[in-house]
């Protein structure tokens, strides 16, 4: 990735978790983090992985998909009225199950630091 699209990631990443904090009406998207966007060279597309520490099967991992792609023509409207592009890629979402795989790591770990002290 050049760095002109690794700028216009960041730009993206912050912004679109600005836009589903504030702006979304959709409850789903608000607890949402955004771990990375991967824009195309061309800036057509953008791959945005997103994870929720309140993810705990895939049914509701399935649901807050469904609620970011639905929401992603809202989105993509703001960022062309904020970003200073000639095109704004299309969204496209992705699950990414760090936070949630760190997390359970991390208990994992406490769980067996409290059986040796």
């Amino acid at each position: 990735m050049s760095r002109r699209t690794e700028r216009i990631a960041e730009q993206l990443r912050s912004e679109i978790a600005r836009v589903l904090r504030e702006e979304a009406t959709d409850p789903r998207t608000r607890l949402v983090t955004l771990t990375r966007v991967d824009v195309a060279p061309d800036l057509s597309n953008a791959l945005v992985f997103w994870s929720a520490l309140d993810i705990r099967d895939a049914d509701s991992a399935e649901d807050t998909q469904d609620a970011l792609e639905s929401a992603a023509s809202f989105v993509r409207r703001h960022l062309a009225q904020v970003l200073p592009l000639r095109r704004v890629p299309a969204l496209h979402f992705r699950y990414d199950p760090s936070l949630v795989l760190g997390d359970q790591t991390l208990s994992l770990l406490r769980s067996l630091a409290d059986e040796d002290g």
